[in-house]
């Protein structure tokens, strides 16, 4: 049964597949590593997603701290692991929605959000009542309960969701989370029924996704051959229902360098060969890909607290700030 995404759901947290019970309303963290106090690291333009998500102005990504999964090779450590970003409230989140949208962004991006999921539904409504139009995009993992996603029916327009593994020994020992083929799997095919029954995928003039779903695959180097078998399980849940963004961005982190193992060098034309092949071969009729040259830690934005701070929004009429 799906939960009600009340902050009472903080008070015994299982927002998340770890379940693990913290009392995040007392001060306790999480599995990922938050209390039930919202805390985000970026509010700014992006450049750096698909073109059905960024197209020529960008979109509105608002970076939340924490996160359930503890990747071995991620990228954004300071705000997922480290714990870095500011507190603030629901009716803050709700105006840095308003200013992305005044910025001219194509869709508020919403990163690593499902651990504050209350937060989420709340702001969303607080700023949709204060004109928010833009398409709101859920920036995942793909580590998430199916119950969770359903719940957010309505709230979420577009799924950018990650599938990271299709092997449970490699999803335990490169993320900590033995579950988590299973888990996604579960994930996505609750994402791909929340979007027909909105109506399926649509495209505004300007060709940017106004509702859908995006599946992301990061290759990493020497694993071919379990990309593919991702790519064989998308497939068989989603077809076509999905765009595949298939990433060859992947740039070892400084653990992963000094580990000198499979991690510590990037993936090679041959394996990203390998696995978009595969995908063509499979039937993916709309696959996005990388050219070369894009291993840079450029591609992670500052996590500064760029937007951050600002003015706190009047609450509309019969809300209440949280």
């Amino acid at each position: 049964m799906a939960p009600a995404l009340t902050h009472a759901a903080y008070e015994a947290c299982e927002l998340c597949p770890r379940r693990c019970g913290a009392r995040r309303s007392a001060g306790r963290p999480g599995r990922c590593g938050m209390s039930s106090e919202l805390r985000i690291a970026r509010s700014a333009l992006h450049l750096w997603e698909e073109p059905p998500i960024s197209g020529e102005a960008g979109s509105g990504a608002i970076f939340f701290s924490g996160c359930p999964l503890r990747c071995v090779f991620c990228q954004n450590h300071e705000i997922s692991s480290e714990g870095f970003g500011l507190p603030v409230t629901t009716a803050r989140l709700a105006e840095m929605m308003l200013e992305l949208q005044g910025q001219g962004a194509l869709n508020i991006n919403l990163v690593t959000p499902l651990h504050f999921a209350p937060h989420i539904r709340d702001a969303v409504a607080m700023a949709r009542e204060a004109g928010l139009a833009l398409p709101i995009v859920c920036n995942t993992s793909g580590y998430e309960l199916a119950e969770v996603v359903r719940s957010l029916a309505g709230v979420v327009d577009v799924w950018l969701t990650d599938f990271k593994y299709a092997s449970g020994t490699l999803a335990g020992e490169l993320s900590a989370a033995p579950d988590y083929p299973e888990v996604a799997a579960e994930a996505l095919a609750a994402m791909a029924e929340s979007v027909r029954a909105a109506g399926g995928r649509s495209l505004a003039e300007d060709d940017s996704l106004r509702r859908g779903i995006i599946v992301r695959h990061l290759v990493l180097p020497t694993h071919a051959d379990d990309s593919c078998a991702v790519l064989d399980r998308v497939w068989s849940l989603v077809g076509n229902d999905a765009d595949l963004s298939v990433m060859n961005q992947y740039t070892p982190n400084e653990a992963c360098r000094r580990s000198g193992g499979a991690l510590s060098r990037a993936v090679t034309d041959e394996e990203y060969e390998i696995v978009l092949c595969h995908a063509d071969d499979l039937g993916f009729e709309r696959i996005w890909w990388q050219e070369g040259g894009t291993v840079s830690e450029s591609f992670v934005p500052a996590f500064d607290a760029t937007g951050v701070e600002g003015p706190e929004l009047t609450c509309p009429p019969g809300s209440q700030a949280l």
